[in-house]
């Protein structure tokens, strides 16, 4: 046995994702269980969060992804109940969430990140497809999993590009289209877990390929120049740290044949799933799923 006390598992929620927090919080909870934690499926929109008081838990996993469960909402929450949790802190989790203030930050950091624009119903669109070049990326600001996400190879998708992402978010941002791997590299406390680098089909990394296929490629450790490598380790953890994240991570980015790379996005709370990237780079780095589980849960705190 351990000495975690009561363990919420937080999965389901209502956002978009609700799908995959189902599947990542049920592959959370199984595992805490096999290594004795006394852990309980909790879904936040079937039950009240006071319930986590009054039954007595000592922690919580948050396994929620998207709007509710990855933006500093349910931490607020959280904190208030004086309940300890995984992952970043409210600040962090608003800030992480929404990939146009993330970008600010970095940028102002002195970190790469893609050139943007941020879209609304009276922007112009063919002076941002002239100012960014074609093809460019659409993508609603605060969701995840790919979700609203478009490529934009000619202007005439402009318009049908922009109305998907606004059906997320009214936050829409385009952004330069960056060719070359895409890679991922995830946090466990304030290490950095071996690279990933994703080959999805068409370059299509979309929801269905992410969690319903089988159809992507995924390479552990990434197969990139160890020099290449070590710098995109200390700039991610830049980055991770200007955002004020802790506990664990995911950080995604693009490195361009010519060495130069590009960050694009951070996961607060990455999917968990049999198809995830953190249990595959765990996995590189001599972890078990159980194992990377109980670390993720040994970093629950408050603050």
């Amino acid at each position: 046995m351990n000495d975690f006390g009561k363990v919420a598992v937080l999965m389901g929620g209502s956002s978009a994702e609700r799908e995959i927090s189902l599947l990542s919080g049920k592959a959370v909870l199984a595992a805490l269980l096999r290594e004795g934690v006394d852990a309980h499926a909790f879904d936040p929109s079937a039950r009240n969060l006071w319930d986590l008081k009054t039954e007595g838990y000592a922690r919580a996993f948050i396994a929620l992804h998207g709007r509710y469960g990855e933006d500093g909402t349910v931490q607020g929450a959280l904190e208030t109940l004086a309940i300890p949790y995984t992952g970043s802190g409210v600040m962090a989790s608003a800030i992480a969430m929404d990939k146009w203030r993330s970008k600010m930050i970095w940028l102002a950091s002195g970190l790469p990140s893609p050139r943007y624009q941020m879209l609304d119903r009276q922007t112009d669109l063919a002076k941002v497809a002239d100012e960014l070049g074609l093809p460019l990326i659409v993508k609603p600001a605060r969701e995840g999993s790919s979700l609203g996400v478009s490529r934009v190879d000619s202007l005439a998708a402009m318009a049908p590009a922009y109305a998907a992402a606004a059906g997320y978010d009214p936050l829409v941002l385009a952004e330069e289209f960056v060719a070359g791997q895409e890679l991922t590299a995830a946090f466990l406390g304030e290490r950095v877990l071996p690279l990933v680098r994703i080959d999805a089909p068409q370059g299509a990394y979309d929801y269905h390929n992410k969690y319903f296929t089988d159809a992507v490629r995924y390479h552990c450790p990434a197969p990139i120049a160890p020099e290449i490598a070590a710098e995109i380790h200390r700039v991610c953890l830049a980055a991770f740290r200007a955002l004020g994240c802790r506990g664990w991570g995911r950080l995604d980015l693009i490195l361009r044949p010519d060495g130069r790379f590009f960050l694009l996005e951070m996961n607060t709370v990455p999917g968990m799933t049999d198809h995830s990237l953190v249990p595959m780079a765990a996995r590189a780095a001599g972890m078990s799923f159980s194992e990377l589980a109980l670390g993720i849960l040994a970093e629950a705190r408050l603050g």
